[in-house]
C-alpha cells in the first residue's frame, strides 16, 4: 500500500476525493473552487510524487485504479476525522454566537417557524440563522445542517432531540362553498372535487386515505408540497386534508370534519449528539421548544392561536 501521508497534504487529499466523488475534472474543479486546468496539473503532480496512477480516464469519467482506491479511502477517512473534530469543537462553545444552519420544510417555515425565528434573533442577535428548505434527508454528522425541524414519526436514530408537538390534520374546504357550515358525514361530500398530496407522500395516512377512497375522477388536483395544497383548497379547486396550524389560520377555510388522531404526525427538533452542548444549538432548541409549547393547542387542532 502506498504511504500517501508521507507525500500528500490535506489539499491533495481534498482534490483526490473530489475527483473520486464526481468522476469528472470540471465537476471536481467546481467543488473545490478552482479551474479545470489546475485540477489536471495538480493531479498529475500528485501521481508523479507517488509514482502511481490514481485514475484511468474512460468514456463514463475518471475511474479509480487499485492504487487510487487506497488513497481515496484514506482521503475519505481523513475528511471524516476532520469533520468529527470540527463538530466536537463546535459543541464546546460557551456563548451563543456564530452561524446556525437549520433544515426544515416550506410549510413549517411559512406558517409556523418564521415568527419564532424572528423572536429568537431578537433574543440572540449574535446567532446568524441559515435556513435550508427541503424534505430530503441531510447528514448532520457532516454538518449539512446543525438542527433539523421535521414532521415525522420516525426520526433518524443517529440524531437526538425532542418531540415538540403533534401536528394535527383535518379536512378543509373553502368557506364560501359551504355557507351552511360543515356537512354531516363524508357521504355529503360524494360530489365534491378533492385535492391531495401526491403518491410520494403516501406515508401520510391522510394522503393514503384519499388515494385509496376518493374516485379518480374526483381527485382533481395533486401536488408535492403542503404549502401548495393549502393554496389549492383556498382557491376552491377542491376539499382536502391540511395540517390544522395551516387550515385554522386561514379565515377563508372551514373545517369539514374534526381532526383525525390517526392522521397526526410528530414535530421533532433534532441535532447531532456532538452538537447538543453547543451554546447556539442548545439555546436555539430550548427557545423553540418553549415557543412551540405555547402554541401546542393550536398546532394540535384544539384551540386558537395565541401570539406571545
Amino acid at each position: 500500500m502506498i504511504d500517501a501521508r508521507k507525500n500528500l497534504g490535506w489539499d491533495d487529499f481534498r482534490l483526490i476525493k473530489a475527483v473520486a466523488d464526481t468522476r469528472s475534472l470540471p465537476a471536481a474543479a467546481d467543488r473545490l473552487g478552482i479551474n479545470h486546468s489546475t485540477v489536471f496539473r495538480r493531479l498529475k503532480q500528485i501521481e508523479d510524487a507517488l509514482g502511481a496512477e490514481l485514475f484511468e480516464k474512460h468514456r463514463s469519467g475518471y475511474a479509480l485504479t487499485p492504487a487510487g482506491e487506497e488513497v481515496a479511502a484514506l482521503a475519505a477517512r481523513v475528511d471524516e476525522d476532520i469533520t468529527a473534530v470540527t463538530r466536537k469543537l463546535a459543541g464546546r462553545e460557551v456563548a451563543p454566537s456564530g452561524e446556525l444552519r437549520v433544515a426544515t420544510n416550506d410549510s413549517l417555515l411559512v406558517h409556523l417557524l418564521t415568527p419564532l425565528f424572528a423572536q429568537f434573533r431578537e433574543r440572540c442577535p449574535e446567532v446568524r440563522l441559515d435556513i435550508l428548505i427541503g424534505n430530503q434527508a441531510l447528514n448532520l454528522a457532516k454538518r449539512d445542517a446543525d438542527v433539523a425541524i421535521r414532521a415525522t414519526d420516525n426520526p433518524p436514530e443517529t440524531l437526538v432531540g425532542r418531540r415538540a408537538a403533534r401536528l394535527a390534520w383535518a379536512l378543509y374546504g373553502r368557506a364560501n362553498d359551504f355557507p351552511n357550515g360543515a356537512p354531516a358525514g363524508r357521504e355529503a361530500l360524494a360530489g365534491a372535487n378533492w385535492v391531495s398530496l401526491s403518491e410520494q407522500f403516501g406515508g401520510f395516512k391522510a394522503v393514503k386515505w384519499v388515494l385509496a377512497q376518493v374516485p379518480q375522477e374526483r381527485l382533481a388536483y395533486r401536488l408535492n408540497t403542503v404549502l401548495g395544497l393549502a393554496e389549492a383548497v383556498e382557491a376552491g379547486i377542491g376539499v382536502g386534508h391540511l395540517p390544522c396550524f395551516i387550515g385554522d389560520a386561514k379565515p377563508s377555510l372551514i373545517r369539514l370534519a374534526p381532526p383525525n388522531p390517526d392522521y397526526a404526525t410528530s414535530l421533532w427538533l433534532l441535532t447531532h449528539p456532538d452538537l447538543r452542548n453547543s451554546a447556539r444549538v442548545r439555546v436555539f432548541l430550548d427557545f423553540l421548544a418553549e415557543a412551540i409549547a405555547k402554541r401546542r393547542k393550536f398546532i394540535e387542532g384544539e384551540g386558537d392561536l395565541i401570539q406571545h
